[in-house]
C-alpha cells in the first residue's frame, strides 16, 4: 500500500492537472463465521473473509476541495472496490492503481463543478475549510484472530433453538450466533501508517407472533462480546429464550395501545436508544455545515440543551460498561486519528461536536469520529454514547417519582419502557424535525395501586427540543445497548450506555398493523405429542 501510494501520488502531482495534494488508502479485512437455527435444527450457516479497499484522493487545497459539500449534492468521491484477500502482491498493486486512477478522474471533475457552483450560487453561511491537517499516526497492532468453534456452537445452537418448541404460540423462531474480526489498514501521504483491529460476537434470539388483530409481535434478547468466548453459557441462553418466548405469549394477550400524551420512564436500554436517536445524530458535525440539514444545535455551543444534571460523553476508548462489552469501540476511526473521550454536554450545555476531518466553524480539527462502512464516505458518526447524571435516584424512588407525576398531571397512567428494538430520526430541513422509536416492552402504570399492564402496538413519536426539556431524573443503575447505525457512511458499531430516565410528558402512537389473520390450519404436532 504504502509503496503504491508514493508511486500514484507522485505520477500524478508531476503530470495531473489539477494535481492533487492527499491520498490515502484504507484497506478493511473481515472474516466472519454465523450459524442460525430454528426449533432444533440448522436452518443456515456461513463464513469468508474479505477486502475491501477505499481510495480518497483530494484536489484543490484544503480549503476549496472535491469535497466540498454543494446543496443538494452528497455525491460520491471516494472510490471503493474489493481486492483479493490473498496476499499477492502484483494484484493488490494493480487494483490500487486502477482504483487509483478512477478516483482521480471523478475527483478534477467534481472540483470544476464546485468552482463553478460556488460563483453562480450564494455564499454558503458557513465558510470554513473542507479538510483539516492532523498530526500524521504510526501505530501497528498483531491482526486479531478469530475465534470461533464451529461444531460445539452447531450443536448449542440446535440445543437452544429447540427451547421454543415448549411454546406453540410462537410462529416463528431463531437462535443465531456470529463472530467477526476486522482488521484495517490505512495509509496517506501525510505520512500515517495504521494497522489495528477488533473482533465482535453475538448471539441473537428472535420470536415472533400474530395477534387475531393481524398485529405482528416480536421479542428479542441480545448478548455481545470482544469474542466467542464472552458471550454467556447456555444456563443464562436458555433463560433468555424462555424470557423471549414469554413475553410474547403476553403480548398476545395484551391490549393494544392508544394514542396518549403523559409521564413516562424509559429503562437504561431504551434510554440509550433515546439519546443515540435524538441526541447523538444532531451533534455529528457534518450536519452543522450542510445547509439542507435542521441543524438543531448548530448555534447552541455554549448554551444549554439539556437539564443541567445530565451529561453526555462519547468515548471510543471504553471497552467495557456495567459488565458488558461495548460495540462502539476503536483505536483509531477512518481517517488514522486517534480515538478519544469527547465531552458533547456538560452538565446540560453543549460543548463541541462529534469531527471528522471536514472542519466547520468553530471547529478546525477532527476529534476521531470520522467513521465509515467500507465503501462510503468519511463522516462523523456516533461511538460510544455515556449519559453521565448527578440527578440518579435508586429504581424504586424512580418509580415513585413517576406515580407522583401521573397524580400531579391527573393521567389515568404513565407508561414504563422496558425495552426498545430501535428508531429513526429525521433531521434534513426539508421534513420534519422529529423521531420515531419503536418499542417492544410497554406497560401501563397505574398510580392507585393496580398492578402494571402490558400493552402492544406503540411507537414513541416527538421532537427532540421538546422532548429534552422534560426529562425530570435518572435512576442510578446504568445499562448498555450495543448495535449498528446506519446513515450516509453506511453501518458502524455503536453502543449507548444510559440510566433509566423519568420525563413528564411522552407521546405515543399507534403502530400500523397487517390485514393477514394468523395462521389458519393448526401446528403440526411435535413427535413427543403423537
Amino acid at each position: 500500500m504504502s509503496q503504491e501510494l508514493n508511486r500514484n501520488f507522485n505520477s500524478l502531482k508531476e503530470k495531473a492537472d489539477p494535481p492533487p495534494y492527499f491520498l490515502s488508502y484504507e484497506v478493511t479485512e473481515r472474516e466472519y463465521r454465523s450459524i442460525s437455527g430454528t426449533l432444533g435444527t440448522v436452518d443456515s450457516s456461513g463464513g469468508g473473509k474479505s477486502r475491501a479497499l477505499d481510495v480518497s484522493i483530494r484536489v484543490g487545497s484544503p480549503q476549496l476541495d472535491n469535497y466540498h459539500r454543494v446543496r443538494g449534492d452528497r455525491g460520491q468521491v471516494t472510490s471503493g472496490a474489493l481486492i483479493t484477500f490473498e496476499d499477492n502482491v502484483n494484484s493488490i498493486k494493480r487494483r490500487l492503481w486502477m482504483e487509483t486512477d478512477r478516483a482521480y478522474r471523478a475527483a478534477a471533475e467534481r472540483l470544476i463543478r464546485i468552482k463553478t457552483n460556488t460563483q453562480v450560487k450564494v455564499a454558503a453561511e458557513d465558510d470554513s475549510d473542507d479538510f483539516s491537517i492532523e498530526e500524521a499516526a504510526v501505530f501497528e497492532q498483531p491482526p486479531p484472530k478469530l475465534k470461533f468453534d464451529e461444531e460445539s456452537w452447531t450443536e448449542r445452537i440446535r440445543k437452544l433453538s429447540a427451547r421454543f418448541q415448549k411454546y406453540p404460540r410462537v410462529l416463528t423462531s431463531h437462535v443465531s450466533v456470529a463472530g467477526q474480526i476486522d482488521t484495517r489498514y490505512l495509509a496517506d501521504t501525510e505520512g500515517s501508517r495504521i494497522q489495528h483491529g477488533r473482533g465482535f460476537a453475538r448471539v441473537v434470539i428472535t420470536a415472533s407472533a400474530k395477534a387475531a388483530d393481524g398485529t405482528d409481535l416480536s421479542a428479542f434478547e441480545a448478548f455481545e462480546g470482544i469474542d466467542a468466548a464472552g458471550l454467556p453459557d447456555d444456563k443464562v441462553l436458555l433463560a433468555a429464550v424462555d424470557r423471549v418466548a414469554n413475553d410474547l405469549a403476553a403480548l398476545l394477550q395484551a391490549p393494544e395501545a392508544e394514542p396518549f400524551v403523559g409521564p413516562a420512564i424509559f429503562s437504561g436500554r431504551a434510554a440509550g436508544v433515546f439519546f443515540h436517536e435524538i441526541f447523538g445524530h444532531r451533534v455529528e458535525g457534518h450536519r452543522q455545515k450542510d445547509e439542507s440539514e435542521g441543524q438543531t444545535f448548530t448555534k447552541s455551543v455554549g448554551a444549554a440543551v439539556l437539564p443541567a444534571f445530565l451529561s453526555v460523553v462519547f468515548d471510543p476508548t471504553r471497552r467495557q460498561a456495567a459488565g458488558v462489552d461495548l460495540n462502539g469501540w476503536y483505536d483509531y476511526d477512518d481517517e488514522g486519528v486517534k480515538a478519544r473521550p469527547v465531552t458533547a454536554v456538560d452538565h446540560g450545555v453543549l460543548k463541541t461536536f462529534l469531527m471528522s476531518r471536514a472542519p466547520i466553524k468553530g471547529f478546525a480539527h477532527s476529534n476521531g469520529h470520522g467513521r465509515r462502512q467500507p465503501g462510503f464516505e468519511v463522516v462523523s458518526r456516533q461511538s460510544n454514547l455515556i449519559v453521565e447524571s448527578s440527578n440518579a435516584v435508586p429504581e424504586a424512588r424512580l418509580r415513585q417519582m413517576l406515580l407522583d407525576e401521573v397524580k400531579k398531571q391527573n393521567k389515568p397512567y404513565g407508561l414504563y419502557f422496558r425495552d426498545i428494538t430501535g428508531g429513526f430520526t429525521t433531521t434534513a430541513r426539508a421534513g420534519p424535525q422529529a423521531f420515531k422509536v419503536i418499542p417492544l416492552i410497554v406497560y401501563r402504570v397505574y398510580a392507585d395501586g393496580r398492578p402494571d399492564v402490558l400493552v402492544r402496538g406503540a411507537d414513541i413519536v416527538g421532537t427532540p427540543l421538546a422532548s429534552f426539556s422534560k426529562i425530570l431524573a435518572t435512576s442510578d443503575k446504568p445499562e448498555v445497548f450495543n448495535g449498528y447505525c446506519g446513515a450516509e457512511s453506511g453501518s458502524v458499531p455503536v453502543s449507548a450506555v444510559s440510566p433509566a430516565i423519568l420525563v413528564s410528558e411522552i407521546e405515543i402512537e399507534k403502530k400500523a398493523k397487517s390485514n393477514d389473520r394468523p395462521p389458519l390450519l393448526s401446528e403440526p404436532a411435535t413427535a413427543e405429542h403423537k
